[in-house]
C-alpha cells in the first residue's frame, strides 16, 4: 500500500506529466479555436474548455462518449501536479518562502478559473428609461410561466424551468388547481401561417391553431438564439382547457379562466427577481465628432431596495460597472432609439481570485529577488571581510 502510494505521488510530480498537460491544453485551445465556427465561443468553450471531457456524438443516435480529457480534467491534473511538485521540490526555509507563495499565487489563479468555470452565471437586465425592473433574465435559458392575473394590483407567478419541459411529462403548478401535460418541446424552431396541404395542428387552443411549427438546428452564433417552442395542456382535474402553443418568438401571452380566475401562459426568458430594483432615469449613447464609431455607452440608474431602506443613483458606463449584491451590472448594449439600455449581469463567486493571485505571484517574485540580493550582498560582504 504504501509502495503505491508512493508511485502515485512520484507520478503526481513528474514532469512528464506537466509536459503532457501543457500539450493537451495546447490541443484543447487549437480544436476550441476551430469548433468556434460550429459552436460559437460560448458552446465551444462549454464543450472543449470548461469540461471534464471532450464527448463525441455517435451519428445517427443521441449518444455521446468521451474521447478526450476536457480543460477541467485537464487542469485539475495540472493543479494536484504543481502542489505536489511544490511539497517535494521545494524546502521549507525562509530563503525559498518566495517561491512558495508564487507557486501558491499560481494555485489559486487555477482554482480561480475552475470557479468561474463552473459557478459563474451570465444574465442580462434590460430597462426602458422611465422603467423600474426589478429581475435578470437569461440569454438562453427558458421557462414556463403560469401567470394569474385576476387581481388588478398585482399577478401570481408560477414559473416552470425549461428542464422539466419533457414531452408526455404532466407538471403540478404549486399554488394552483392546475398541472401542465407537456405534448412536444422544440430546443429550436421555425415558425410559419399554416397552409392548406399542412398536417393537422397540434395546437387547439390560441393563436398556435394557425402556426406550423417546424424543428430547427440549434443556432451557433453569440449573437444568435434558439427560438424555443413547446405545445402544452393545461388540466385542472380532469377537465382540460386544450393544447397551446408557447414560445419565446410569440408576442402577447395566451390565457384561459378557470373558475373565475384567469390564468395566462407564455414561454419567456427565464427570471431571477432580485431583492432591490432599478428605474432608468437616462440613457446616454455618445459617439465620436463627425463619426457614428461608439465611444461611451452610461446609464443612471436609481437603485431603491425597499428592506434597508437603500435608494440612491448610480452612473453606469463602459468599463464601470456597478458591483451590488453579489452580482456585477456592465453596459453592454442599447435598443429602442437609445431609450433602451440592456445591462450585462455578472454573477462570479471567484472574481477577486485573479487579482489575489497576481497579487501573490508579483509578491512572491519580489520577495524572492530581494531574498537573493540580501544573501548576495551577505556573501560580498564576507568576502570583503577575508579580503
Amino acid at each position: 500500500m504504501l509502495r503505491a502510494s508512493r508511485r502515485v505521488f512520484d507520478a503526481l510530480t513528474s514532469l512528464k506529466l506537466t509536459i503532457v498537460c501543457l500539450v493537451l491544453l495546447m490541443v484543447l485551445v487549437v480544436a476550441c479555436t476551430l469548433a468556434q465556427v460550429r459552436l460559437g465561443a460560448f458552446g465551444a468553450v462549454n464543450a472543449y474548455i470548461r469540461s471534464f471531457f471532450v464527448y463525441w456524438n455517435v451519428p445517427g443516435t443521441e449518444s455521446a462518449i468521451p474521447v478526450f480529457p476536457g480543460g477541467g480534467l485537464v487542469g485539475l491534473a495540472l493543479t494536484a501536479n504543481l502542489i505536489a511538485a511544490q511539497l517535494k521540490r521545494l524546502d521549507l526555509s525562509f530563503r525559498k518562502l518566495g517561491l512558495w507563495i508564487v507557486h501558491l499565487g499560481l494555485i489559486v489563479l487555477f482554482v480561480g478559473e475552475f470557479v468561474t468555470g463552473f459557478f459563474q452565471v451570465e444574465t442580462q437586465l434590460a430597462i426602458e428609461e422611465g422603467k423600474t425592473v426589478d429581475y435578470v433574465e437569461s440569454t438562453r435559458e427558458r421557462e414556463l410561466a403560469v401567470i394569474d392575473t385576476t387581481d388588478a394590483d398585482h399577478d401570481e407567478v408560477y414559473a416552470i424551468p425549461e428542464a422539466l419541459l419533457v414531452p408526455d411529462k404532466y407538471i403540478e403548478v404549486p399554488g394552483t388547481p392546475l398541472f401542465i401535460k407537456v405534448g412536444a418541446f422544440y430546443p429550436n424552431s421555425e415558425m410559419a401561417r399554416r397552409g392548406p396541404s399542412d398536417p393537422p395542428a397540434q395546437a387547439t387552443m390560441g393563436i398556435g391553431t394557425g402556426i406550423n411549427v417546424i424543428e430547427a438546428a440549434s443556432v451557433s452564433g453569440d449573437d444568435q438564439s434558439d427560438q424555443k417552442a413547446a405545445f402544452v395542456e393545461p388540466f385542472a382535474g380532469p377537465k382540460s382547457y386544450g393544447v397551446w402553443l408557447v414560445s419565446d418568438a410569440l408576442g402577447a401571452p395566451q390565457s384561459f379562466i378557470h373558475e373565475g380566475r384567469t390564468y395566462s401562459l407564455s414561454l419567456r426568458r427565464r427570471r431571477e427577481y432580485l431583492p432591490f430594483a432599478m428605474t432608468l432615469k437616462r440613457f446616454q449613447h455618445d459617439v465620436y465628432p463627425g463619426t457614428d464609431i461608439p465611444k461611451n455607452f452610461s446609464s443612471l440608474v436609481h437603485l431603491s431596495r425597499p428592506s434597508t431602506g437603500e435608494a440612491r443613483d448610480v452612473l453606469i458606463y463602459m468599463n464601470q460597472p456597478l458591483r451590488y449584491a453579489g452580482k456585477a451590472f456592465y453596459q453592454a448594449s442599447f435598443g429602442k432609439n437609445d431609450t433602451l439600455s440592456i445591462l450585462q449581469v455578472v454573477e462570479n463567486p471567484g472574481w477577486l481570485l485573479p487579482y489575489a493571485s497576481c497579487l501573490l505571484v508579483a509578491g512572491g517574485l519580489l520577495l524572492h529577488f530581494a531574498l537573493g540580493l540580501r544573501r548576495s550582498a551577505a556573501r560580498q560582504k564576507a568576502a570583503a571581510l577575508e579580503a
